[in-house]
């Protein structure tokens, strides 16, 4: 709406609006994986308040994180026919309608309605796809480090969100923690509306790095969701489309799904403090932020593959070693360095794949079918956690099996072909 104003403005400074544009990408998924993140250690709270089982509440969350993966190949083509403000501006909308209207939730069904189905479609309008969409539109040169700083989004929201809700929810219920990452919700989506831009050449601009003038394609005229299965049906005939989908598969299986949703209650089930529990979670992602941030300015350097292999290797050591951990503040805390480092830095080199194997402008629909397999992932890890604590009094079983699955992923990402890429592409 005034980017067309804000863009020269933004030159007079000696800023390229990409930049302007990671701003606001950056605080839009930072309110959208803050208010996200903050309902895993809403369990315990709401549990006590309402009796629900473990698997309950960890089924809606499953939702939530099936629908967050399900949406991102459409939230792709829909931001590609209708554009990044039209489609954030829904998706916060969902979002905060989601959460506001859990507030006044009586019945289990409406638990699945709201966390499940509004936060689970609203979240996926503005999952890692809009990043992608991001750093591949405007950005030839630095573009790895752009997408690691978009990825790092969700660790700051974690660092600033978690630990205020744990108090919030102890002190004045969980209704109360939600508000923050509402009110945030809302400016970023505000922001996104009133100065986001869809492409460089509509605010007279190249891409940072790019030496000929871009034009932005056609937006398609075809059904988003006609686009985005044909766009599954070419990548799907490829290996190196089923490998970046089952090894993203367990980074979900081994990251949000199972540690964001099932961290605080294992933590609780060893005697350790809800808020103790999520400040080790902030560490997390305190040192998430740099780890991402560093993997992006790696995969612009080095083979993705390799970097893969040594990602998904170390966090299933770290996972397979947590049990082990005499869940104190210290011990936790050498395991939040060594797995937070990890936690999501597979995301750049996985969209930097992605668009080595599909070219620049299909790699954000087809990285949005491979964060469904992440979510995919990530929901049956959510729903494994919860039935493990039900049956078997443990969560323990749940942590073996994401971390030999990570050793498998390290060894099995090794398998894609690429071709040698020009720098900074």
């Amino acid at each position: 709406m005034f980017a067309s104003w804000a863009a020269p403005a933004a030159g007079r400074l000696g800023i390229h609006y990409g930049w302007v544009m990671v701003a606001i990408t950056f605080t839009v998924l930072l309110a959208s994986a803050g208010a996200l993140g903050i309902l895993g250690v809403l369990l315990l709270p709401l549990q006590r308040e309402t009796g629900w089982t473990t698997g309950t509440i960890s089924g809606a969350l499953a939702v939530r994180l099936l629908l967050y993966g399900l949406m991102a190949p459409f939230a792709a083509a829909l931001l590609q026919r209708y554009g990044l403000r039209r489609t954030v501006g829904t998706g916060m909308a969902l979002g905060i309608a989601g959460c506001g209207l859990s507030m006044m939730m009586t019945e289990a069904w409406q638990l699945y309605i709201t966390w499940g189905g509004l936060v689970g479609l609203g979240t996926g309008l503005t999952a890692l796809v809009l990043g992608a969409a991001v750093a591949n539109r405007w950005f030839v040169r630095q573009r790895g480090l752009v997408i690691g700083l978009l990825t790092a989004a969700g660790a700051s929201g974690q660092i600033v969100f978690l630990p205020v809700a744990a108090m919030l929810a102890q002190s004045d219920g969980w209704r109360v923690a939600m508000v923050p990452g509402l009110v945030v919700c809302g400016v970023a989506g505000l922001l996104m509306v009133l100065l986001g831009s869809n492409h460089p050449s509509e605010v007279g601009l190249r891409a940072y790095g790019e030496r000929e003038p871009g034009q932005p394609p056609p937006a398609p005229v075809a059904n988003p969701v006609r686009n985005a299965f044909a766009t599954l049906a070419e990548a799907s005939g490829t290996r190196a489309f089923w490998v970046l989908f089952l090894t993203f598969m367990v980074c979900g299986l081994s990251t949000s799904g199972l540690v964001q949703t099932h961290f605080v209650p294992l933590c609780s089930d060893f005697g350790m403090a809800e808020v103790e529990a999520a400040s080790v979670l902030a560490i997390m992602g305190g040192f998430n932020f740099v780890g991402t941030i560093a993997s992006g300015w790696l995969s612009d350097r080095y083979d993705c593959r390799k970097l893969l292999c040594w990602y998904y290797g170390l966090r299933g050591l770290s996972l397979l070693a947590l049990p082990s951990s005499d869940f104190s503040i210290y011990g936790l805390s050498i395991f939040a360095v060594f797995y937070g480092l990890d936690w999501i830095a597979t995301v750049p080199p996985t969209v930097k794949l992605a668009a080595q194997s599909f070219g620049r402008e299909k790699a954000p629909l087809v990285f949005g079918w491979v964060f469904t397999g992440h979510q995919v992932g990530s929901a049956i890890a959510a729903v494994g956690g919860g039935l493990s604590r039900d049956a078997l009094a443990s969560h323990l079983p749940a942590f073996y099996t994401a971390g030999a699955a990570c050793i498998v992923a390290a060894v099995v990402v090794l398998a894609i072909r690429t071709t040698p890429q020009p720098k900074g592409a």
